[in-house]
């Protein structure tokens, strides 16, 4: 469809005139408004501008920069001229800067750099702006943009009301006029009697002119002096009666003209109320048979007539029986008149319909056969089919009446509102439209309620939204709106869901995305490229379908569907006006999405800066250019941590860099400078002189991207300073350790080396302490107090030949190992050996000492190094066993060590051992805290003796918990000797 011209439309020319605006010099409301406007939005200049073709009148201005009142083609005249051939509201921030008004703007002193304006609305046409300018860029937010709207609503009252007195002017010229071609005398009364109209027919009859009558009592005038209390009383009466009940009253009165002569009068009397206050019409003509004349009287008749044909009001009136006697043009409208047609067959033949538009009008519905059964009809609306399709009335209808009260039939009148009707319903549903678009929470919701105000408007049973995808693959029905008071189940629901989808092309929603117009089916029943879902429809009473696209531009977002239950012919006005709420409905989308992107990217950045806020680097983005030139796009608030001091917002990083890196590191900076201007990943660690002055050590990572012929580069600085220190400082403790642990190892073979020695050295004299020991103990002669004392020293000999020995075995064993010499022998012999040795030990503290052996449990093993091991292990089972324990020793092949083993276990029920302790058991001079708290002496040498010995013989031995408490000692022993080293 081709752009209509709204600025240069002759109906919208018409409604601007018709203001009276273009020539009024001074409007106080309108003048209220921009001075509002001025005070609420903080501007220096509002105005009301009035767009007449090429120029712009500005008829109400506000502010110390205000355009002077007048006839003036100004820069904001293209801007008021785009608001009103879109009628939308439109906000420019910077005109100098954006490219559709840069080229209007100058720069002069005066001249608007800020533009907001809305239109004016009176009816469907836009006739001018109210806007507001500032002599500096500024953004407007949707509050001011929404104050702007209000105030223009204001000022659109005033519009409306000079358009509403204009219209009511013209009327009363108009009727003035016809009543002047009447040629009975025309009088308007009000109740108290005062002459309120007098046409030309009454002048004639009277004498008295228009200008000498109104504003004056008629009673003194007209009334000869007999009958002036006969007509006080009429009066008195007209103003205590309801007016509609002296509608069509017959009169009769005599009368007294200028000149004094008296006659008397007859005619039609009929009463309506207007602002609560009754005024009279009276037709009247002199009574006599002079007006009965043939000639005249059918001279008279043909002028009625003509008359009646020549107004813009149907007129219809009937006699006592119901039969037409007066059907004028306007009503006839190229009908074929039948003879003798009756009030009763009016609504047949003229498609009468009620006010709904839909349901049919019964024959005692229709305004005059009510006016003939003697009621007064004001305003009824009524619809009716005349060719070039439906049309709305207004009806009035009237009996007529004799004086005496005989009923001569009927009269109605119809008034065609058919264009205020059609600008009402356009204006509700543009109204319903912006109060929709303005609480919906989405696009989407906006969309469907859409749908759903324009067929409410109309009055049409449905509506329907449907949504492109975003990647043009099919349209899909999001949402409808059915009038609750049809059921249309079968089509809204059915078996299908909202979700419901069409290629391109397919059913209506389809073909109206695919062609990108808008289409009209004006009966389904009729459609000949076939409505996909024709019989739903059909099921569910619908009849018409018009599909809209929503525009983006070029791009259509969407299609409204709207269904009516009538056959609906098509109708170019309620396109144009559909299709502009669809534009509006469009654009609305846009700005919503572009909206909820601007949020959606704008909480994106605030949350990355606060992401980028918890951290220590520095996050940048650069942009490099063709000729080397970077630019930085952003910088992070965290600089300060790599440069010392926050960076200034027109920093050239580069140079920055190149002027801040420490000499022994710019060589590298320069190749890490080259992969980042070829657009290659790069990293480097280099030191880097601070604006504070202080060098730091700085870890930088680089990602290049491209935006087309663009090269954009992401990066983060780290200060790796302290990283840097504690590298240095951990190499320089690493070496004192280093350091410490040869000293320690040192110290230790010294150590050991002492111990060698000197246990070596108390070998000799511990042996020499026994051996005289045992001499002694051969004498006979020694006392029982001296042979006790003889007892102790060789125990306290034999335990300190025992911590020699077995601090030996440590010195070897830290020397290389203990030496064993391997032979073939029997486990079990030995085992029973070991436990008979210490079953004494065990019997002396009431313990429980059993076996679980295997017979004939052979090895290769060094039998004194065994019994050693063996003798450890029993003995601290023994000795740390409570009285009335239980030891068991069991042996055998396999178990836990695996079939090529043998299998030797040591378990006790005695004091336990805590579970973390169990790793650092076998370690020299430990000794468990179990046994400490319970005061067992011990040296803490005895498992690690064992753990060599066990080591030696290539096996292993591992402590546990026993289940019960306690604790239970495991040996793995090879079978087979181990080869030699």
């Amino acid at each position: 469809m081709e752009a209509i011209d709204h600025v240069h439309d002759a109906r919208r020319a018409q409604t601007l005139h018709a203001t009276g605006l273009l020539g009024e010099a001074w409007v106080p409301l309108l003048d209220r408004v921009t001075r509002t406007a001025v005070r609420l939005l903080g501007v220096p200049a509002a105005a009301v501008a009035l767009a007449e073709r090429d120029r712009q009148v500005v008829v109400s201005t506000a502010g110390p920069d205000s355009p002077a009142p007048g006839d003036r083609l100004t820069p904001s005249y293209a801007l008021c001229r785009h608001v009103v051939a879109t009628g939308e509201p439109l906000a420019v921030a910077d005109i100098g800067a954006d490219e559709r008004w840069r080229r209007i703007w100058t720069s002069a002193e005066g001249e608007p750099a800020a533009y907001a304006g809305v239109p004016l609305r009176a009816g469907v046409h836009v006739l001018g702006t109210l806007y507001a300018v500032d002599s500096r860029p500024r953004p407007w937010s949707a509050e001011q943009l929404d104050m702007l709207e209000d105030l223009a609503a204001m000022a659109e009252a005033e519009i409306g009301l000079r358009l509403a007195r204009t219209e009511t002017q013209e009327t009363a010229a108009w009727t003035q006029r016809l009543l002047d071609c009447v040629p009975d005398a025309v009088i308007s009364l009000d109740a108290a009697g005062v002459v309120r109209g007098w046409s030309t027919g009454a002048q004639q009859l009277f004498g008295w002119s228009a200008s000498e009558i109104v504003g004056r009592p008629i009673v003194g005038l007209v009334a000869p002096e007999r009958a002036r209390r006969d007509y006080e009383e009429r009066l008195l009466r007209l103003r205590e009666s309801d007016a509609p009940a002296l509608a069509g009253r017959g009169l009769k009165l005599e009368v007294i003209d200028r000149a004094g002569r008296e006659f008397e009068v007859e005619g039609v009397a009929q009463a309506t109320t207007v602002h609560g206050q009754v005024i009279v019409h009276a037709f009247l003509h002199e009574a006599g048979g002079d007006r009965r004349g043939g000639g005249e009287y059918d001279n008279g008749r043909r002028f009625l007539q003509a008359l009646l044909d020549s107004l813009d009001v149907g007129v219809a009136a009937c006699d006592p029986e119901g039969r037409l006697t007066v059907v004028n043009q306007p009503l006839r409208a190229g009908r074929e008149q039948k003879p003798n047609l009756c009030v009763d067959d009016l609504p047949q033949v003229y498609g009468l319909l009620a006010a709904d538009g839909r349901t049919p009008l019964a024959p005692h519905e229709v305004p005059l056969t009510r006016a003939l059964a003697g009621e007064s009809v004001d305003g009824q609306q009524l619809a009716a089919h005349l060719p070039g399709g439906v049309r709305r009335f207004l009806a009035n209808s009237r009996p007529i009446d004799t004086f005496d009260g005989r009923r001569l039939g009927a009269v109605m009148a119809l008034h065609d509102i058919t264009d205020q009707h059609r600008t009402e319903i356009l204006r509700s549903a543009q109204d319903a439209v912006n109060r929709v678009l303005a609480d919906a929470a989405t696009a989407e919701e906006a969309a469907v309620g859409t749908a759903g105000a324009i067929a409410r408007a109309l009055g049409w049973s449905c509506g329907e939204y449907w949504r492109v995808a975003e990647d043009q693959s099919g349209i899909t029905r999001i949402g409808s709106w059915s009038d609750p008071d049809r059921e249309l189940s079968a089509f809204a629901d059915g078996d299908r869901s909202d979700s419901e989808t069409f290629e391109r092309g397919q059913g209506l929603p389809g073909r109206v995305w695919d062609t990108g117009r808008h289409h009209w089916i004006r009966d389904l029943l009729d459609d000949p490229d076939g409505f996909v879902r024709e019989h739903e429809a059909l099921r569910a009473g619908l009849r018409t379908a018009v599909g809209l696209p929503v525009r983006s531009g070029d791009r259509i977002l969407g299609v409204l569907m709207l269904f009516a239950d009538t056959v609906q012919e098509p109708d170019d006005d309620l396109v144009e006006l559909l299709e502009g709420i669809s534009g509006h409905l469009g654009r609305y989308k846009e700005r919503r999405r572009a909206e909820e992107l601007a949020l959606a990217l704008d909480a994106s950045r605030r949350h990355f800066n606060q992401i980028i806020a918890q951290i220590n680097d520095n996050v940048w983005s650069i942009e490099i250019f063709e000729d080397g030139r970077v630019r930085s796009l952003y910088q992070s608030q965290n600089a300060a941590g790599v440069f010392g001091r926050r960076l200034p917002d027109d920093a050239d990083i580069d140079d920055l860099m190149l002027k801040r890196v420490h000499p022994d590191d710019m060589e590298a900076y320069l190749a890490f400078n080259r992969k980042l201007h070829a657009g290659e990943p790069a990293e480097i660690e280099c030191r880097v002189v601070g604006l504070d002055e202080v060098t730091r050590w700085i870890w930088i990572r680089t990602t290049p991207r491209r935006e087309g012929d663009r090269l954009l580069v992401d990066g983060i600085a780290t200060d790796v300073t302290e990283r840097h220190h504690i590298a240095e400082e951990r190499e320089h403790l690493l070496a004192q350790q280093q350091q410490q642990v040869r000293r320690l190892r040192e110290l230790d073979r010294m150590k050991d080396e002492l111990m060698a020695l000197v246990t070596h050295e108390l070998r000799n004299p511990i042996g020499a302490i026994r051996g005289y020991v045992e001499l002694l103990t051969d004498d006979p002669g020694l006392s029982a107090e001296q042979r006790m004392f003889t007892d102790v020293i060789d125990r306290k000999s034999a335990h300190l030949q025992r911590l020699v020995d077995d601090l030996l075995d440590l010195a070897r064993m830290n020397a290389g190992g203990i030496g064993v010499d391997l032979r073939p022998l029997s486990l079990t012999g030995l085992l029973n050996e070991a436990i008979d040795d210490h079953r004494p030990a065990a019997e002396a503290k009431q313990l429980a000492l059993t076996t679980e052996l295997e017979p004939s449990l052979r090895l290769h093993a060094d039998p004194v190094r065994l019994r050693q091991m063996l003798d450890n292990l029993l003995s601290n089972a023994i000795k740390y066993t409570p009285a009335g324990g239980k030891v068991t020793v069991s042996a055998g092949l396999g178990g836990d060590c695996g079939d090529a083993a043998l299998t030797l276990t040591v378990a006790d029920t005695g004091i336990g051992i805590p579970a973390e302790q169990y790793d650092r058991l076998f370690t020299r001079f430990f000794r468990a805290s179990t046994a400490r708290e319970a005061g067992i002496k011990g040296t803490g040498l005895g498992l690690a003796v064992t753990r060599a010995i066990v080591n030696a013989h290539g096996g292993t031995i591992s402590a546990a918990p026993r289940e019960g408490g306690g604790t239970v000692f495991t040996v793995c022993l090879p079978t087979v000797p181990p080869p030699p080293a």
